[in-house]
């Protein structure tokens, strides 16, 4: 099974889930959820999961779990050419 690790910065609590572009060496995400508890995480691989149309379970953070800029490894069949690339 193919993957990719992909850099976000995230910026939580914000009016809605978007990706917002190029930002540094990855990509600046806004979520709606607030970070506390885990939720901007969990907003995070819901919506990516959404945007890229496969399940949250493909989509994991290997680094960055209390942080605003997180590594995420997006595992799954046709990711690359669902990312773009």
């Amino acid at each position: 099974m193919e993957s990719i690790i992909l850099k976000v910065y995230v910026q939580p609590k914000s009016a809605k889930n978007e990706i917002v572009g190029p930002y540094r060496d990855g990509v600046k995400i806004r979520v709606a959820a607030p970070p506390v508890e885990g939720k901007a995480n969990r907003g995070l691989i819901l919506f990516l999961a959404e945007e890229l149309q496969i399940s949250p379970s493909q989509i994991k953070i290997i680094r960055g779990h209390h942080s605003r800029e997180k590594t995420l490894r997006i595992s799954g069949p046709q990711t690359l050419s669902k990312l773009g690339l």
